[in-house]
């Protein structure tokens, strides 16, 4: 490991906090804990950082295992771009716009579009709403009525994390085409979960903060390079620079609290000593690290179910799709994306396919896959009617996120625990958000607050920039 000159923060005194885990939480908290004066050794069992948004090498293609995106209101994971030197390689759409293809009508194909006007909340999604084709007239109107339900919600009231999402909007008048055409449309691929299985509290957050907050709350942003060139490469450039000493390929198999106050963190062949530990790892890695004690009731942690997701990957000998993205009604299909240019593909089109909530098709073999997606792909893009399939290979993410399942809430803990000096972070704990990037980056800094509480260092201007911006 090489170190950088630290160009965030001051120089580093003796304290000395590890951060374990290598995934967006555990590097936004190492940044923070660095830029603060911090001495951070961060450890990451896999051979590289990133945690569940990486990219992997296939022939001659860079492969990303899933498609990430996030919206203009993602205010800490912008500031975490931000800090990485990585936010043009990440840009956002001017102005929101979804293309949405629905295949299931008599008549045939029609695209409707979801975008936004130059105009206040929430008259910003009203001509588009007015004219979404995939509704019926009444059915919009009873959406906008329980828009405005949803935006007079108290994010803060614990008991809406008891009701399910689908349940309340049945209650609003949101028929079950609404329901597929609108609310799920956003809600699946933001929570990884249908109405109905989602928690009320998250889905609130979600419609709230991304649609009903700010005109352009909700444009979207996605890589256009590789997620490992962001999360990995630039990550990594950072936390050199900034002093961290990282450790890749190194598996926390031991974390426990000295006599004298120390924490002592053991990995093959080496005990760290540190002032203070964050754990940024899923949480039933956490719940095996934990010290006796740390948590109240630790086995919660058992209890937060994980949701999956599944990324089928074509690769065809010829352009099939003319647009960055598009999602789809009535097929198995539920987002499609061009990644050739991302991949590095010299010839014809690569296209992702994320699908969210995946329950039903995380263990299918791919055999039955392909023959299930190939022909919606077909049916969706006619020019991929008369196109060679040059591959075809699907990635799995079995616990992608952690389940918005009602009652979670209750469920995840916050930064700090019992032990003094011990932290949690990772998307899944207590940040308001579902399993986002942003929830994770948000871990990060709330992590690294309590240690920089703790240690009676000043918070680094810089990091809570986004809170402003929010």
């Amino acid at each position: 490991m090489t170190h950088g000159t630290r160009s965030h923060g001051p120089v580093a005194d003796g304290r000395h906090a590890v951060v374990v885990g290598g995934g967006l939480a555990g590097i936004t908290t190492a940044l923070a804990l660095a830029d603060a004066g911090v001495r951070v050794t961060l450890l990451e069992g896999r051979p590289r950082l990133g945690g569940l948004a990486f990219s992997f090498q296939r022939g001659e293609l860079t492969i990303d295992n899933g498609q990430h995106v996030y919206l203009r209101c993602c205010t800490a994971y912008r500031w975490f771009l931000d800090r990485i030197e990585g936010a043009e390689l990440a840009p956002l759409q001017d102005r929101l716009d979804v293309p949405v293809l629905d295949v299931a009508r008599p008549e045939g194909r029609r695209l409707g579009r979801l975008r936004r006007d130059a105009l206040p909340v929430p008259l910003h999604l009203g001509r588009s709403l007015a004219t979404y084709p995939h509704l019926s007239l009444a059915d919009r109107a009873k959406v906008g009525r329980a828009a405005l339900a949803l935006k007079g919600l108290d994010l803060a009231d614990p008991a809406l994390d008891t009701q399910d999402f689908g349940s309340w909007l049945a209650a609003h008048g949101q028929s079950a085409r609404a329901v597929e055409a609108l609310w799920d449309l956003v809600g699946v691929a933001t929570l990884n979960a249908v109405a109905s299985d989602a928690s009320l509290g998250l889905a609130a957050m979600v419609f709230k903060t991304g649609l009903l907050s700010d005109p352009g709350a909700a444009d979207i942003g996605w890589a256009r390079v590789p997620l490992g060139e962001l999360h990995d490469r630039l990550a990594r450039k950072a936390l050199d620079s900034a002093g961290v000493r990282t450790e890749v390929r190194t598996r926390v198999t031991a974390v426990s609290h000295d006599v004298n106050g120390r924490w002592r963190v053991e990995v093959p062949g080496e005990t760290l000593e540190a002032d203070a530990v964050v754990l940024a790892v899923p949480q039933r890695e956490a719940h095996e690290l934990l010290p006796e004690g740390a948590l109240d009731a630790p086995e919660r942690l058992l209890q937060i179910g994980t949701a999956p997701i599944l990324n089928v990957h074509v690769v065809y000998d010829r352009k099939v799709l003319a647009r960055p993205f598009f999602t789809a009604l009535g097929s198995p299909v539920q987002w499609v994306f061009d990644r050739t240019e991302a991949s590095g593909l010299r010839a014809g089109q690569y296209l992702a396919v994320s699908q969210s909530a995946a329950q039903d098709e995380i263990d299918e073999p791919v055999a039955a896959l392909r023959e299930r997606y190939l022909p919606e792909l077909e049916r969706l893009l006619p020019p991929a009617r008369g196109a060679e399939v040059k591959d075809f290979f699907v990635t799995r993410e079995r616990t992608a996120t952690f389940a918005p399942t009602p009652g979670v809430g209750r469920l995840r803990p916050g930064a700090r625990t019992k032990a003094s000096g011990l932290y949690l972070a990772g998307a899944w704990t207590a940040t308001g958000w579902p399993a986002t990037m942003e929830s994770a980056v948000r871990s990060g800094v709330s992590a690294a607050d309590a240690v920089l509480g703790a240690l009676g260092r000043p918070r680094p201007r810089h990091l809570f920039e986004f809170e402003e911006a929010a």
